[in-house]
């Protein structure tokens, strides 16, 4: 466990004072992400800034190092009986915290309970300008204005380097059984939507290769009468399956190179007609599509159905990956971009060719 803030404050005023780049690099897992990486660019580190700096088990707060792992986090979680409750994708063992709000993870449960943004309560953040700045504390408060700390959520690291997270911990659920059952595509997202929609402990809806699973969570005696209630096949190995789905483990993402699609709908949205495979998951919010296409053919095909579409892994990352944005909001965006980065050494081209 290390702090490394001066290092990397120095890193940082360095860098602007040469006028260079900075690729911001944690564990290096989700590299796959976002638009190529200016190869120019020099790398910025937090693989060593990592440890807890606070952790309250009663008041369900953690502090962290950006650049703590995953794992870690989980594991001293564990031994209280917590753990965080927006399912973080683990692409390996060095997947970070940081990289995981700078992305926007989460997995399974996202519906339920919330994104990871949803979880953040206070960052720190080193901005363009080499300032070490606190947003937030660790407590949930309304906000007025931006909230900083949640606006990191997505921004794949072009506002700044986030050095330390608080987060909302949850204790984990008595019990977990997964129902799984076969049904057709055209079906599953009015089914899903159903069972959603019921006062029930479900924390999971997943479509894949033509069969449905259900995931309950919670205590016990809610747990099996509704396993109960609704039916189906009680599914032996459900916890795997669903650390599959959260990790993109599943044969379903089997092919990393191929081009992984990820649209981001409404619930109750129809699946845009195209050949090739899908999952389905979130009740229906998230939908993965794999194929060869291009983002301006998928993008009409989201548009219409109200939801967007943005390459996620694989395909042309030179080009765009994200969903074309509106001139107003690219305005906006680099006005903000502008505010934290006025030199724009972070993470240039990222998220878009333009930012």
């Amino acid at each position: 466990m290390a702090d490394q803030i001066q290092t990397l404050q120095e890193q940082v005023l360095q860098a602007r004072s040469n006028g260079q780049k900075l690729n911001i690099v944690g564990g290096g897992s989700k590299s796959f992400m976002g638009r190529q990486s200016d190869a120019d660019a020099s790398i910025l580190s937090l693989a060593e800034h990592t440890g807890v700096v606070e952790y309250h088990p009663v008041e369900l707060v953690l502090t962290v190092r950006a650049g703590t792992t995953l794992k870690e986090i989980e594991a001293v979680l564990a031994e209280q009986g917590q753990c965080l409750h927006f399912e973080p994708p683990h692409f390996g063992d060095a997947s970070t915290i940081g990289g995981t709000l700078a992305c926007n993870l989460s997995g399974p449960a996202r519906p339920w309970t919330g994104s990871v943004r949803d979880q953040v309560l206070g960052i720190r953040l080193l901005n363009g300008k080499g300032e070490h700045l606190r947003f937030g504390g660790q407590v949930m408060k309304n906000v007025a204005g931006y909230d900083v700390s949640r606006l990191q959520a997505g921004a794949m690291g072009t506002l700044g380097v986030i050095t330390e997270i608080s987060l909302k911990v949850m204790p984990k659920p008595a019990a977990t059984v997964t129902l799984v059952r076969e049904m057709a595509m055209d079906e599953v997202v009015e089914y899903m939507n159903r069972r959603a929609g019921e006062p029930k402990p479900i924390t999971g809806a997943c479509w894949v290769d033509g069969k449905v699973y259900l995931r309950l969570a919670g205590a016990k005696s809610a747990v099996e009468a509704t396993a109960e209630k609704w039916g189906g096949e009680v599914m032996a190995e459900g916890d795997q399956f669903w650390r599959e789905v959260q990790d993109m483990r599943h044969g379903f993402f089997d092919d990393p190179e191929a081009p992984l699609w990820r649209f981001s709908l409404d619930s109750t949205a129809r699946t845009p007609k195209l050949d090739g495979p899908w999952m389905i998951d979130w009740v229906g919010s998230q939908r993965w599509y794999r194929g060869q296409a291009s983002l301006s053919d998928l993008e009409p095909l989201a548009r219409a159905v109200g939801g967007q579409v943005s390459l996620f892994r694989g395909g042309d990352r030179t080009a765009e990956v994200m969903q074309s944005q509106p001139e107003a909001l690219k305005t906006i965006q680099r006005r903000v971009k502008h505010s934290f980065d006025p030199d724009g050494i972070f993470n240039p081209g990222r998220l878009y060719s333009w930012l």
